[in-house]
């Protein structure tokens, strides 16, 4: 059992410092944080859509960042790198806090998901699903989603190309959950048939075939020949000979 509990610690404090980074770096745009045991150390990336605030004057930030690290979550020589997100809104931690924070100023829940969701499908999601869960309209809990394009909702399709993010939204009823996922734009799905290559196979076919069974091996019984043609008799005498 040494093991196991070894892997749930070890995970355990990955989240503590996911939670710890969405709270410090909130400023800049958190998009994801990767952990990476390297023989020089830990290397910490983030993802954040503005490097700048992460960074700091004269890079004060970041060790200020790097200190507290090392002590609150034990990491032996963390060594941060920070990322720009290509497209922030693909991203899907980012888009969860945006719509949270969104929802805190005081937009109604339908305009915030309706206008996150159109948002994400123009930049070339394949599929977006947001889901509300709080005091929304009265005293009592309900939630509310939306959804335009394609979503796994399990197997490994969901596993490679769904992209999950949430967020909190402090409202004076009380707490609102945020979920968001989305589909990356390049996902191919499993029942999509890929006409290019489809052609090829075609164009390539007779080629295996000869490479799989050579034209001197194929036996003269199975081997498909071309009829010889047959003339016609049209107009022509009747010579056979008739015995009585």
């Amino acid at each position: 059992m040494a093991s196991e509990r070894k892997f749930i610690a070890e995970n355990i404090r990955r989240t503590l410092l996911k939670e710890y980074l969405m709270k410090t770096i909130d400023r800049a745009g958190f998009g994801g944080v990767d952990v990476q045991r390297t023989p020089m150390g830990t290397r910490v990336t983030l993802i954040t859509e503005r490097p700048g605030i992460v960074i700091g004057r004269r890079g004060s930030a970041i060790k200020t960042l790097t200190k507290a690290i090392e002590d609150n979550f034990k990491y032996d020589n963390p060594q941060i790198e920070v990322q720009e997100v290509d497209n922030p809104n693909l991203n899907a931690q980012i888009m969860a806090e945006k719509l949270a924070f969104a929802l805190e100023r005081g937009w109604h829940f339908r305009r915030a998901g309706h206008s996150t969701v159109r948002r994400i499908m123009d930049n070339g999601a394949r599929g977006c699903l947001i889901i509300l869960s709080g005091k929304l309209t009265g005293e009592r809990h309900r939630t509310e989603k939306f959804k335009e394009g394609y979503i796994k909702y399990c197997g490994d399709s969901r596993l490679k190309f769904i992209r999950t993010g949430f967020a909190v939204a402090k409202l004076k009823p009380g707490v609102v959950g945020v979920k968001v996922e989305i589909m990356d734009p390049d996902a191919r799905l499993p029942a999509e048939i890929d006409v290019l290559g489809l052609e090829q196979a075609k164009l390539a076919l007779p080629d295996m075939i000869e490479q799989l069974i050579p034209k001197n091996d194929i036996p003269d019984a199975i081997a498909v020949h071309d009829p010889e043609p047959v003339e016609a008799d049209v107009g022509k005498p009747d010579t056979r000979e008739v015995s009585i």
